[in-house]
């Protein structure tokens, strides 16, 4: 902390400092032993040590302990190439006692299984399916963030499959898991999981969960739809209902309107045709512009949209 004044965070409780250099942040950890775990999440107490092995052995899985020097070459002692090399997810230490001690390890190594599409340790694969129930005690926050890098892995098919061959899904409330089509889309394989009330969504996934779901019964190709859910929103639902977007979005480009503002005609033209001050009325009259112009019954061209008023509501 005295050489880089430049710190970004500080988490002295756990010996670890983030710093900017260079516009790059590095994260700095001294190197330690825990205490025992409390809360099956975190080491009651830690102690600086000197020893690199001691403190790489209590780190989660082998593949997380290969190290390099200042000149380059790298310290190996927790044979990480070998498990790199061959594919494999190996806890350090019993995976009986460690997945005790941090239930978060659990779905950090299907996470790992998925996104390096590796496999697990046979040892391992036992224990995650024996202590699943476990993952009860871990926060829905902790859950999630797992399960979102799990669900936007390009692999996640195979994170999904070990989640439900584990036993997991039904630990972590989502029972529906097995069913789920797999989409290119995060959002939408939470969409098909009916969970909003049981995680913590932002504000921009829960709408966007409720406008998939909305949009489950619709026709996507129909042109009001996609006027009154927009593109982003269709584009998603596509994914449940196996439609080409290519062709949803040569729709939505030909459409001669995509949005209310796009009407040539505005607001205030339409008070002073009628001789008006803005009131309510103006909302029935814009919506039935809308519907005309999507209709293909009227262009949307000034002089038109103009006649249109004048004879219908003058």
């Amino acid at each position: 902390m005295n050489i880089f004044p430049e710190i970004v965070t500080s988490n002295s409780e756990y010996g670890s400092v983030i710093i900017s250099y260079e516009k790059i942040r590095f994260e700095i950890t001294t190197f330690r032993t825990e205490g025992k775990y409390k809360d099956y999440r975190k080491p009651s107490n830690i102690q600086y040590i000197s020893s690199l092995e001691e403190d790489l052995k209590r780190r989660d899985f082998t593949i997380n302990t290969l190290c390099i020097d200042k000149e380059g070459q790298k310290i190996d002692l927790l044979n990480a190439k070998s498990d790199l090399d061959n594919r494999i997810v190996r806890m350090i230490g019993n995976p009986k006692l460690r997945l005790k001690e941090d239930v978060l390890r659990i779905l950090r190594a299907i996470r790992f299984a998925t996104v390096l599409n590796f496999e697990l340790e046979p040892v391992l694969k036992i224990y995650i399916k024996k202590y699943g129930p476990l993952l009860k005690k871990l926060s829905k926050e902790r859950q999630k963030e797992e399960l979102d890098l799990i669900f936007s892995s390009p692999n996640k098919e195979y994170g999904i499959k070990l989640l439900c061959e584990l036993k997991l899904a039904e630990n972590l409330d989502i029972p529906n898991l097995k069913k789920v089509k797999i989409t290119p889309s995060a959002v939408c394989i939470w969409a098909q999981l009916n969970v909003l009330d049981k995680f913590n969504f932002t504000s921009s996934e829960r709408e966007t969960i409720i406008n998939i779901l909305n949009l489950q019964d619709k026709n996507l190709l129909d042109k009001k739809t996609l006027y009154e859910y927009g593109l982003y929103y269709c584009t998603l639902a596509c994914e449940l209902q196996d439609i080409d977007k290519t062709k949803l979005n040569k729709i939505y480009s030909l459409m001669a309107i995509q949005s209310k503002l796009d009407i040539v005609l505005q607001p205030s033209q339409i008070c002073k045709i009628l001789d008006k001050e803005p009131g309510a009325f103006l909302k029935n009259i814009i919506s039935d512009l809308e519907n005309q112009i999507l209709d293909e019954k009227i262009e949307n061209n000034e002089q038109k949209l103009i006649d249109y008023i004048i004879n219908n509501y003058k």
